[in-house]
């Protein structure tokens, strides 16, 4: 039995050390960092931690860097329009992903993995590369403004580039694979005799969707929503090449505020704020989520 319970917390000591040094660990060092005061110097932070000789240490913990977030209304825009980005490009990868996830777990098994293989397949070239590439498809002179006018639709170039719609069309290309695989994973698990059954009792396909397909496959919009939607809000490079000086995003705040205006303190609390805004309403939910599943067992 000892054997047994060393086994199992070797299992699990495996996830939380993973989990402690590459999430725990650097938030505790930003945590730390968000109390100091800017200087000039390497690093360019003070040190909140004073040793006075063997006996006592003194903790200088500097809240200013807090203050000023809640004085400067830069911030919270900045966290307001990375929410309102966030939310409506997963919408739409959501609204685009669900018929494709249920295209392909409807599909023959032989055409399963082949289908599978071509969501994966912008992941086999690099994430800035593919970026880039919609940089030369977007601009004035570019692929889409040249067929535009090459058709007469247009007289004039549209400017696609460095603006919101690129923004968007640049998250909803990058992480629509990441909705479409959890709910293909949900989707291709569900007993289609339910749906057969609802068919033989008269229901439409509609409404059978609605009535069965939509409430079961719901783990999967959920896991989807959240795999676009996290990284969304912290997103720096598509906001940065896409959307240009005028697109105001919490990602482009934190890279100004790390490496031109080098002050960390300051960075470091808006990347503390902005993951406890993240964090607890996801552990909130799951909290709760958990409570709901114990009432129904």
């Amino acid at each position: 039995m000892t054997r047994r319970r060393w086994k199992r917390a070797l299992v699990l000591a495996l996830p939380f050390g993973w989990m402690s040094l590459f999430f725990l660990l650097p938030f505790l060092i930003l945590l730390r960092i968000s109390f100091s005061e800017s200087r000039i110097g390497i690093p360019p932070y003070t040190d909140i931690i004073q040793w006075g000789g063997e006996m006592w240490v003194q903790i200088n913990a500097n809240l200013s860097n807090y203050a000023f977030l809640l004085d400067d209304s830069l911030y919270a825009s900045a966290v307001l329009s990375s929410l309102r980005v966030a939310a409506l490009s997963t919408l739409i990868c959501l609204l685009i992903g669900y018929p494709m996830a249920l295209g392909i777990a409807r599909t023959a098994p032989p055409w399963r993995n082949l289908l599978l293989m071509l969501v994966i397949l912008p992941f086999w070239t690099s994430f800035l590369i593919r970026v880039y590439a919609w940089i030369g498809l977007l601009k004035n002179e570019g692929l889409f403004n040249h067929l535009l006018m090459s058709l007469g639709v247009i007289d004039q170039p549209l400017p696609l580039l460095h603006s919101a719609f690129a923004v968007h069309l640049g998250i909803v290309y990058s992480y629509l694979p990441f909705m479409v695989l959890p709910l293909y994973a949900t989707l291709e698990r569900m007993d289609h005799a339910l749906i057969e059954a609802a068919a033989d009792l008269g229901c439409r396909p509609f409404r059978s969707f609605l009535s069965i397909t939509l409430p079961l496959s719901m783990p999967g919009v959920i896991a989807g929503s959240m795999l676009v939607f996290i990284p969304a809000i912290g997103e720096f490079v598509i906001p940065d090449l896409l959307g240009g000086s005028s697109t105001l995003m919490i990602g482009k705040v934190l890279w100004t505020e790390f490496f031109n205006n080098r002050d960390w303190p300051l960075a470091s609390a808006v990347a503390v704020v902005l993951l406890i805004l993240l964090v607890a309403p996801l552990t909130l939910w799951q909290r709760r989520q958990l409570a709901a599943e114990e009432k129904q067992s």
